[in-house]
């Protein structure tokens, strides 16, 4: 129990001590780099992301390379400014944090946004082609 709440003063500190603006920087670089994959999944007539990677194992791969490519960037991003926030907070360095830092961050933001952008757009095309035949 003693770790649950070191884990829960860990992440107080962390959204308002030192480097805070991270909490909102990281994400947004996330969801810009999500927005863009899920429009071109749409372009591309792609299923949604997330649920793809479950029920498209033969898709998996390409789908797994094409989100780390995006989001590794802001991933890697996330564990460093961890690492440097915990040295100067913690004086010290706490490897699994730094590591959940990167997915609370970046990785749960880009799922949470990719696939919905992408059926958004779906969406809407196909309203736009329906009002198109109608018009003719």
């Amino acid at each position: 129990m003693g770790d649950y709440l070191g884990f829960i003063e860990g992440i107080l500190v962390r959204l308002a001590g030192p480097m805070s603006f991270r909490f909102l920087m990281q994400p947004l670089m996330a969801i810009f780099f999500a927005i863009r994959d899920g429009r071109k999944d749409a372009q591309e007539g792609r299923s949604p992301y997330f649920w793809a990677l479950f029920s498209e194992p033969e898709n998996r791969r390409e789908m797994l390379k094409s989100g780390w490519k995006s989001l590794s960037k802001v991933f890697i991003l996330a564990i460093i400014l961890d690492i440097v926030f915990q040295f100067i907070v913690f004086h010290g360095f706490r490897p699994g944090a730094g590591l959940i830092a990167g997915v609370i961050l970046a990785v749960i933001p880009y799922l949470l946004i990719r696939g919905p952008v992408n059926r958004v757009i779906q969406f809407t095309r196909k309203g736009k082609g329906i009002h198109e035949k109608q018009d003719q």
